[in-house]
């Protein structure tokens, strides 16, 4: 018996890559799913293909599971909404939708085209809206449904050159948190994950030296996208049970559960601040707490598990 017995699961980008590994392991653990990707590269160009889905889908099926293809973009409202119907009317219901389609527009900020922003943007954030809000008012109305939602450590922590991608995925992350907190009475569940794994957007990091080169080996090596899968698919299932709002990520063979922000520390001055009175006094106490600014690889500088 699989923890997604009778469900129905949409999985968007899931021609490759993570979203692929969600797509097959939910249709294993005993849902139909819809296999949504556009067939675009990297960078969210069209190839003018979109096999990927349809290939994904004819792997399902020949493994006894249910699933039907869909090729719409979820920077489309109008795509997602045919994408839902397309769930409702093939297979008659909706419980969870696993949402880690992505692209990448690299490029240190100040070098940055509008274009490559708005890109991200539409595809990231503007995407996570529309797959959420299209879906939200059947969850509630069954009072039952899940989201799991992908975010990065670029966005959590901080990466050189993905300001668009890192400002995207903090934007998932707050929605992902008000969607769990307005949908707790109504039983909707809503979590983020921010993934490790050897996709082609991982493979595009430029490999400038034998070091950069062994540690993309290492990753390689060490964190599968069907790793990230497993945790995906955990959190989308209804067994999850009170998991929600939560900020997890998968590294290899580990779980990570990541705190959110909290006030760490406070300084209290009974006459008030001034500018000089704040660098003079509240600075320097509050310096301690301080976050520094190092790099995602700066706080998981430990090979995969």
């Amino acid at each position: 018996m699989g923890v997604l017995d009778g469900k129905t699961v949409i999985v968007t980008g899931a021609g490759n890559g993570i979203g692929k590994e969600c797509a097959l392991l939910a249709a294993r653990e005993g849902a139909s799913v819809v296999v949504n990707d556009l067939g675009s590269d990297l960078k969210g160009n069209d190839q003018g293909s979109s096999a990927s889905a349809a290939i994904v889908v004819d792997e399902i099926r020949a493994a006894g599971g249910d699933a039907v293809a869909n090729f719409g973009s979820v920077a489309s409202m109008a795509d997602v909404r045919t994408m839902v119907a397309q769930a409702l009317d093939i297979f008659g219901g909706l419980h969870a939708v696993i949402n880690p389609a992505g692209i990448l527009r690299d490029g240190m900020f100040h070098k940055m085209a509008d274009q490559d922003w708005d890109a991200v943007i539409d595809v990231h954030l503007r995407g996570a809206y529309n797959i959420t809000r299209a879906t939200v008012e059947h969850f509630r109305d069954q009072q039952e449904g899940s989201y799991v939602h992908f975010g990065s450590t670029s966005g959590l922590i901080g990466n050189l050159g993905q300001a668009n991608y890192a400002a995207a995925k903090m934007g998932v992350a707050g929605l992902s948190r008000i969607v769990a907190i307005e949908g707790a009475t109504k039983n909707i569940r809503s979590n983020l994950i921010a993934p490790f794994a050897f996709t082609r957007m991982v493979a595009s990091i430029p490999v400038k030296d034998e070091a950069s080169a062994q540690r993309v080996e290492r990753m390689r090596m060490g964190m599968r996208a069907d790793q990230v899968a497993q945790l995906a698919v955990a959190l989308a299932s209804p067994a999850a049970g009170l998991v929600s709002g939560q900020i997890f990520a998968a590294r290899g063979n580990e779980i990570v559960l990541f705190s959110q922000p909290r006030p760490v520390r406070s300084l209290t001055r009974a006459e008030g601040w001034t500018p000089r009175s704040i660098l003079d006094q509240a600075v320097p106490a509050l310096a301690p707490a301080f976050t520094d600014l190092g790099v995602s690889q700066s706080v998981f500088s430990y090979d995969p598990v």
